[in-house]
């Protein structure tokens, strides 16, 4: 199903926008709780930045039709992924809800696309980032991470003061300590290639890889390791750089803001828990709501940019994409 599926795509697209690559962004979402309002507001960012590509929403079954309905309502393709899990052992994730994020891991299985940019559900976008999908194949491209905040207190990083964004504050000595650790990076966005080989052994892999505190974000690190290749911190920025590495931050430049601090989630902001009183938090949680509330950027029906991209699929395949809407361009 899946070659036959890829190969229609490919047919249409040849004939109705030549040299266009079958290109998506995609984003995961679990659960009936409110962040399907983070998927809303990042699928209406890319409107706002007329990206040219469709925002894929992989779905557990948990996720109520109710929330299906308001993506398909705002433009996004919803996909229905089951979920995995990683072997059962006695190792404690940073966060409990961590353990769900394995589940993503069933994006490499979208082959019906060449190349994606996945992106959290508590992510935004303020400039058009499009260009990513341009690098060079066969890497896996992301932002490298902070190890500067209390959730990496587990790690020997933490304890001496050592972190990659700022490598020259604190020297690590490898004749007491060990090889540098490789780099990481924050597995909140990334541009990867869907490929049913690699796919496959990812699933195989989880199974005899020890569960790790930050969950799927290790072991994407450990399993793509040789070919990751990292790329500036303006295309994810966490929010902790701006108070941990203000220095490395120009807020003018940034493309993409990842509200992945605690207290920082737009939808759920209070402005009570620590940091979240800065300026310059709460002018990107601003941002953010004028986004999600712009009606201007609500789906329009007769937006087609990539309306094939829907008929192909839908034409293909009912089973796989239940739901269906048009590019979110």
């Amino acid at each position: 199903m899946a070659n036959k599926l890829m190969n229609t795509l490919e047919t249409t697209m040849k004939k109705t926008q030549k040299n266009e690559e079958m290109r998506a962004y995609v984003t995961f979402l679990a659960g009936n709780g409110d962040y399907v309002k983070g998927v809303v507001g990042l699928v209406k960012g890319l409107r706002k930045w007329k990206s040219r590509y469709p925002l894929v929403v992989a779905v557990l079954p948990d996720v109520p039709e109710e929330h299906r309905r308001v993506l398909v309502a705002q433009g996004c393709i919803v996909r229905e992924i089951q979920p995995v899990y990683p072997p059962e052992n006695q190792t404690q994730f940073a966060m409990a809800y961590y353990v769900i994020n394995y589940s993503k891991l069933r994006i490499w299985e979208f082959v019906e696309f060449n190349k994606m940019i996945y992106l959290d559900g508590d992510i935004q976008v303020f400039e058009n980032i499009d260009h990513l999908f341009d690098l060079p194949n066969g890497h896996l491209y992301a932002v490298m991470d902070c190890f500067c905040e209390k959730t990496w207190s587990h790690t020997l990083q933490y304890k001496i003061g050592y972190c990659q964004q700022c490598p020259n504050k604190t020297h690590w000595a490898e004749d007491k300590l060990g090889p540098k650790p490789a780099l990481y990076f924050n597995a909140g966005m990334f541009v990867y290639e869907p490929n049913m080989n690699t796919y496959h052994d990812l699933l195989k892999a989880v199974q005899l890889a020890p569960t790790t505190p930050f969950a799927e974000q290790d072991f994407l690190n450990s399993y793509f390791r040789k070919i990751y290749k990292p790329i500036p911190p303006i295309y994810n920025l966490v929010l902790a750089m701006l108070w941990r590495h203000p220095e490395n931050v120009v807020l003018n430049n940034v493309k993409v803001v990842h509200y992945c601090a605690a207290g920082s989630k737009p939808w759920r902001y209070t402005g009570e828990e620590e940091n979240m009183q800065k300026e310059d938090i709460k002018m990107l949680v601003k941002k953010w709501w004028e986004i999600y509330e712009d009606q201007t950027l609500d789906y329009k029906p007769e937006e087609t940019h990539l309306q094939v991209i829907k008929d192909a699929l839908l034409s293909q395949s009912t089973d796989t994409y239940s739901m269906l809407a048009p590019s979110a361009a």
